[in-house]
Parts: C-alpha cells; structure tokens; sequence
C-alpha cells in the first residue's frame, strides 16, 4: 500500500523539477531574444530626400511599441547628429535615422496644418475665440473640424481636452515638450499642456461662405459719430454685407460687429449696448442705402449691432468659490426643464462652478467641472439637484427653482433618455409603448416636484424657462442677486452673447406628429392647475399664459 504513494510521490517532484527547468528555460529564452532585438541595426534611409526637420509643418508623437502595453506622451524628439547619435521619445531610444523617418512620415500625412506649441494663461491668451471642452473624448480632428465650421483660422488643443479657437495667435511661443499632453480621445496627438496651446491652421474658406455659430442680432442703436470714431476696428465696404462685417469683426476677435453701409465697425462689449439703449428697429431698416462719409459732426446715427461668435475674455475663467461658503443653494428642476443650460448661464455670468447632487459624466466631460466635486463641499455657487422628497429640500438653504412648460419639458427628458443631453428621439421611439408609460410616469412628478419645493424649500426663488429665454439679461440679474454676486454691465452682456452655448438642444428637429394623446393633455393639464395654484398660494406669480389656455 505505502509503495504505490512513495512512486507517486516521487513522480509529483520529479515534474516540480522539470516544470521549473522549463520555466527558467523560457526565461533565458525571452532574454536572449530581447538583446539580439536591442542589438539590430537600422538601414539608414536616403536622408537626402527627406525635407529638414524644421521644415515639416506638425511635431512628430512618440513611438509606441507594438505588444508592451506602454502609453507615451507625444513630445518632440530631440535630434541630434545624423552621424549615429541617439534620440529618445518617451523614454525608449531610438538611432537618428528611425526617429526622422517615422517622424517625416507622420509629418507628412496626418498633421500638416501643426503651427506649433504656445502660451496660453490669463496674462498671455493665444487663441481668443469661441471654447469646446470634452474631458472624454478629445481629438485634434474635433477640435479642427469645430473651429472651421464656426469660421475661424486656428484651432487649439489645451491639457489634452480644451479646444480653443481663433483668428490670431495673439501670445508667444512655448518649448515643444511644454505641450506634451495626449489627447483624451486619440493617442499620438499633441493637446497642449498646462497653460499651453497646441495650434493648428485650418482648412480655410472663401469670404461670405464661412458659417458662424452664436451669431446674435443685438438689436439697433442710436450712437454719436464721436463714440463710434473710438471704436478699435474700422473697414469701408463699398458692398458691405452683415455677413462681411461678422467675418472682419470675428477675424480681429472682437466681440461686437457695429456697421451701417458702408461703415463697419468692431468693438468690445459694454453699456453703450445695454438694453435700455436699444432703438426701434425700424430706425435700421435704411442701413441697407448708403450712408455718408464718417466726419467730425456730433450728429448721431442708428447702427445695426450683433454678437460675433468670439467670447470676451471677461467670461472665459472659471474657478471654485475662492471661500468655502457655509450656505447651500439649490439649482432645482424637474429633468428636462433646462437645468444644464441654466448652469452654463450661471457659470458665464459670475465666473464660478456650479456643482451637482449627481455625477453626470456626459456633463463633466462637456466642461462642468463641478460634477466631480462633493455637493456639500461650499466650493460651488449652487447645486443641482432634481430631488423633491421633504429630506433633501431641507438639506439646503435656499434654492433656485427653475419651472418649464410640462409639455416640453417632458419631451426634453424623453430627448436625453433616448439620444443624450443634445440628441433627439426618432418618430419610432415617439410612437413605441415607452413613450405613454413615460408620460404616464413623469407627468405626475412634474407637478409634485414643484409643489414639494413650494412647500418645504426655505427661501425661493423661482425662475420660468420661457421668460429667461425672452428677458435673459433682467433675468439673470434676478439670479446673481438671489446668490449675493455683484456683477458688471459688461459681464452680463458678455454672457449674453454666448448664451447657448454648447448645452442647449436645438429645436429644429421635432417629431413629424403630435405625441400627446387627448388623455395625456388632460391629465397634463390638471398638473399644470395644481402648480398654477401652489404658486399663487406662496404669493408667487402664476405659471405663464403658454402652459395651457385659461
């Protein structure tokens, strides 16, 4: 019985022996074909052919080894003599001639616009234009194809997930290795760095076919010869167009395009513009005839003026609160009532994060960078929260209760669930089973979402889509004040013209029908009676006359 397990025994050692030979077989097996690798030479290229290095129009990315799993920053390769000296790119050498060979021909065909590495913080801005984030997805091709369809010449890439735009490179240049960032949605391409732009030239286009977003018709004003004659930029055109004139303003990145043909005029935002001072448009209506020549008389003139798509600086930074503050205030929706779009005006205006009861990273990564703080950190000049339940309404302090018709807001949530924060539901997903249960579902929460804040929120102040879409400036003075921040004229009108921004759906693709239902208007509507009085009851105005007819 004991010499069966003794040969066993004998034979389990006997393959521990030989399995630990094997492995130390495979070892100096693997060594010995990693030195004879290190020790292979390259044939040089004709080098002859190739343009010098300082000629190619895009920095070369560093090499990544196929099979060892190793990420590498893009960095410019420093080369030295072509006589056998060694170069090294993201840690790994490489002879000269390799190193000029794959960087010629990733010169060659992936980045010939590449203008180079620059300066990019709140003393020296390279690029002045328009701004995208995506935190997620980032490439050098998105940010490109971004800045050419807004109408500019340059498109900048900063730490790997920021795309600046622009006409002019307006700062000095920065070393290559400074903008050593990759970018967040493509490996190989450089995105800047810390306070660094990587710019690139884009595909240019003929005059009056440039295509502008975020172009507003700020209305007609009635300005002296005197006030106009200081405005920075001044061009005569004999054939002058609003078109034209939004190119030259937006090519000097300037935020304001003042003309009356044949005079156009570029200049910053500022009270000249504000509202109040806004004339009858049909004072304008003759700005189409020729007008005469600029002189000395004080006499003044009616102008048409529009909000180019360059963004004043004033509203570019953003940051936390620099004090924590011991009072929280709540940005309260019902989903689909424009919450996003809300925060991004609060943001534009007052230059601070708003945070979120959430973690939504489709927002963080499209430039909230609030969503990643805690809600309850004080760093954030309100919160976003979609809660209605009596607890969380008496976490905060005070809330900005923000109201939209039920009709659409329920179709903006519907939106977001089926194609995202920007997209919009096909005629097939209005028309499927989800559709009524989702109204079904939603209606009622939409009523008992208001009326829970109205009853249990301790201060409020509540805030109906449809007048910030009509009244955005009163309203938002409404808003900073509610929050205790004391903001410039400038700052509002600033914020004014980048008032979409990126975050609001577009309304232009709708479903090819109707979605309600005959029973879903009337039990919509029944909802829309109880918030109308729960408003009244608190001694707030009532909901708009377009929520439904009285």
């Amino acid at each position: 019985m004991v010499a069966p397990f003794y040969k066993l025994h004998c034979l389990l050692k006997r393959a521990q022996m030989l399995l630990l030979c094997l492995g130390i077989a495979y070892l100096m097996a693997g060594s010995i074909l990693l030195l004879q690798r290190s020790s292979i030479r390259v044939a040089q290229p004709n080098l002859a052919s190739l343009p010098p290095l300082w000629s190619l129009s895009a920095p070369p990315t560093a090499l990544r080894t196929a099979g060892l799993g190793m990420r590498a920053r893009s960095r410019w390769v420093a080369i030295q003599a072509a006589s056998g000296g060694g170069a090294k790119a993201g840690g790994r050498h490489w002879t000269a001639s390799r190193s000029l060979g794959v960087q010629h021909l990733h010169h060659r065909w992936f980045h010939r616009t590449y203008i180079g590495c620059f300066l990019h913080n709140t003393s020296d801005r390279a690029l002045g234009g328009t701004m995208l984030y995506d935190l997620r997805k980032m490439t050098s091709s998105l940010c490109q194809d971004t800045c050419s369809e807004s109408g500019y010449q340059f498109a900048g890439l900063e730490y790997g997930a920021e795309c600046h735009c622009g006409n002019r490179i307006s700062s000095p240049r920065a070393p290559e290795e400074d903008c050593s960032l990759v970018c967040r949605g493509e490996r190989g391409s450089p995105c800047g760095g810390v306070g660094r732009l990587s710019i690139y030239k884009v595909e240019e286009q003929l005059p009056g076919h440039r295509k502008f977003r975020n172009v507003h018709y700020r209305g007609c004003f009635k300005l002296l010869k005197s006030i106009i004659g200081t405005f920075p930029v001044y061009s005569f055109q004999p054939n002058l167009t609003t078109q034209s004139c939004i190119e030259t303003c937006t090519d000097k990145e300037l935020p304001l395009a003042v003309f009356k043909k044949p005079h156009c005029f570029c200049t910053w935002t500022s009270s000249l513009f504000s509202l109040n001072q806004q004339s009858d448009n049909q004072q304008c209506v003759g700005n189409h005839t020729i007008a005469p020549a600029l002189t000395a008389s004080t006499q003044p003139d009616h102008y048409q003026v529009y909000h180019t798509p360059v963004l004043d600086s004033r509203c570019k930074e953003r940051m936390f609160l620099p004090q924590r503050s011991s009072s929280l205030v709540a940005l309260s929706s019902f989903p689909g009532a424009g919450n996003t779009w809300v925060r991004h005006l609060i943001e534009l205006v007052t230059g601070y994060y708003t945070g979120s009861f959430y973690f939504d990273g489709t927002l963080y990564n499209r430039g909230f960078k609030g969503e990643k703080d805690y809600w309850k950190s004080g760093r954030s000049i309100c919160v976003k929260t979609h809660e209605s339940g009596q607890k969380e309404i008496e976490m905060f302090d005070s809330a900005i209760l923000l109201i939209r018709n039920p009709y659409r807001s329920l179709m903006a949530e519907f939106n977001r669930k089926c194609a995202g924060h920007l997209g919009h539901a096909t005629d097939a997903q209005w028309k499927s089973k989800e559709w009524p249960e989702f109204v079904s579902s939603y209606a009622p929460w939409w009523a008992s979402h208001a009326v829970s804040w109205l009853k249990f929120g301790r201060r409020l102040l509540v805030v109906h889509y449809e007048e910030l879409q009509r009244d955005l400036l009163p309203q938002l003075r409404l808003i900073t004040a509610f929050l205790n921040v004391t903001m410039t004229e400038e700052r509002f009108l600033c914020a004014e013209s980048n008032q979409d921004g990126h975050f609001k759906r577009s309304g232009a693709q709708q479903p090819s029908f109707d979605p309600f239902t005959p029973d879903m208007r009337q039990m919509i509507d029944s909802h829309i009676h109880a918030v109308d009085q729960a408003l009244q009851s608190r001694n707030f105005s009532g909901l708009p006359q377009e929520y439904l007819p009285r």
